[in-house]
């Protein structure tokens, strides 16, 4: 902005007047959007990627070394196509997060198509328009999906090289190491240091004048929206996965198959295909205890907090889903038959064996749910009832009024709460690592690790 602390800087530094009298790009444009959302939404590759080489076998490597590949080459022929399923996997993420973005979308200036729903429903009250934009949307989407499926059909992306060792690191020296760790920290610099200071600034700025009652009321309702559905998401994700393992019945798989694809649903798209059913059925009701016991019902469904909840349980399924599912996968096919042997049903064998075993996995399925909930923007804004607000759609509003100071300290309590489920999985990832690792240690090529007396004697 001209008035930011950047270009208010330039100007004293060079004793500049007026923008005439200089050039610095707009902010506020296509190419401002393109930039701020790249340094806001590169984890989603980056989280997957580096997942997906900490993985890979240090022996592909050196296969290809001794092919006479430099390292560079080995990188760029073994281990990147390797990656590309975890590649394309962030990337179709960072795409949807891009279809659903409508609060940084509209306070840049850009026309999407998102925007384009919003505004023909709500401004210009037209729902059949806004049908329109939001099927074009999931056509869009699908066909997106099934390209990248084509593209790789009949490919297998499979390390099969016996007895993996995972890749070591290496300790940089001389100036590689600074440019290794400038390059590293220029990403997290711009999409987090930076907009964070900034923020803080702001709400110390306007501690004082904040309303603290609205505030606690806001945050209480988005605490118990994202409970809810992280709940709820959790225990259906739970038996969605645990059915798709045990049973053989068509309609569980193909349940266990549709319970992703609400991931790849914007939320405007969801807002509206959730709303117009609910809301007939809402008038049914009432029309119907009308007529029987002559009173009103009113909006059981689209008036409560149910409509939220409903519509984040969908959109959020597939995280909730595809961590409980890779949790199961980790366990071996014979404990419920071992618990079984022993006299346990299986319910019991359920619940005393397995989920125990997948605790970590349902602890991160309900923090992944409740951050997604608690910054979700577009289906709340169309299906909130009246009078009521949640941290993201007050920081939408107060940005949309352009009192930016006044939105920081509602956009910090979301920051604040999206800042836990990282650590915690950054923390599980080290210690995966570290345990990969040591277990490699201790089984040296030609050994078994099996005889306990051998493992301790190498420690």
């Amino acid at each position: 902005a001209y008035s930011g602390p950047v270009q208010s800087g330039l100007r004293e530094t060079f004793g500049w007047q007026s923008a005439r009298d200089y050039w610095f790009p707009e902010i506020r444009s296509v190419g401002g959007a393109i930039f701020v959302m790249a340094f806001v939404l590169y984890p989603y590759v980056y989280l997957t990627v580096r997942a997906a080489f900490v993985q890979q076998s240090l022996q592909l490597i050196e296969a290809s070394r001794t092919l006479g590949h430099a390292l560079g080459s080995s990188f760029v022929k073994v281990a990147l196509p390797l990656a590309r399923p975890a590649i394309v996997a962030g990337i179709i993420l960072a795409l949807m997060e891009c279809l659903n973005d409508l609060g940084a979308v509209q306070y840049f200036g850009v026309n999407t198509l998102t925007a384009g729903v919003y505004t023909t429903w709500l401004h210009r009250n037209n729902l059949g328009g806004a049908a329109q934009i939001a099927l074009v949307m999931l056509v869009f989407v699908f066909v997106m999906v099934l390209t990248e499926r084509w593209a790789r059909r009949g490919r297998r992306f499979i390390q099969a090289t016996g007895r993996e060792r995972p890749p070591q690191r290496e300790r940089l020296k001389g100036p590689w190491r600074w440019i290794a760790l400038m390059l590293c920290l220029f990403p997290i610099i711009l999409g987090f240091f930076i907009p964070a200071g900034v923020l803080v600034s702001f709400a110390l700025r306007r501690v004082a004048e904040q309303d603290i009652g609205r505030f606690a009321t806001e945050a209480l309702n988005s605490l118990t929206l994202s409970v809810l559905a992280a709940l709820v998401a959790v225990l259906i994700g739970l038996f969605l996965a645990h059915a798709a393992r045990t049973s053989r019945v068509a309609p569980v798989r193909i349940a266990s198959v549709a319970a992703s694809i609400g991931y790849a649903v914007p939320g405007t798209e969801l807002a509206i295909g959730i709303l117009v059913p609910l809301a007939r059925l809402d008038n049914a009701v009432d029309a119907f205890a009308r007529e029987v016991f002559d009173f009103s019902t009113g909006l059981l469904l689209t008036g409560t907090m149910f409509s939220i909840v409903f519509a984040y349980v969908v959109r959020f399924m597939a995280v909730s889903y595809g961590a409980i599912d890779a949790g199961y996968a980790r366990l071996s096919p014979h404990l419920p038959m071992a618990a079984r042997s022993l006299g346990r049903t299986p319910f019991q064998a359920l619940r005393e064996v397995q989920l125990p075993l997948m605790k970590p996995a349902i602890v991160a399925a309900a923090l992944l749910v409740f951050v997604d909930s608690m910054k979700e923007l577009p289906a709340t804004l169309l299906l909130r009832p009246f009078n009521f607000d949640t941290l993201a759609t007050q920081v939408y509003t107060y940005a949309s009024l352009a009192l930016v100071e006044e939105a920081a300290l509602p956009a910090l309590a979301i920051v604040a709460v999206g800042i836990l489920p990282v650590l915690a999985l950054n923390h599980t990832m080290a210690i995966a690592t570290a345990g990969v690792a040591q277990v490699h240690e201790i089984s040296l090529p030609g050994q078994e690790m099996d005889p306990a007396p051998e493992v301790r004697g190498r420690r």
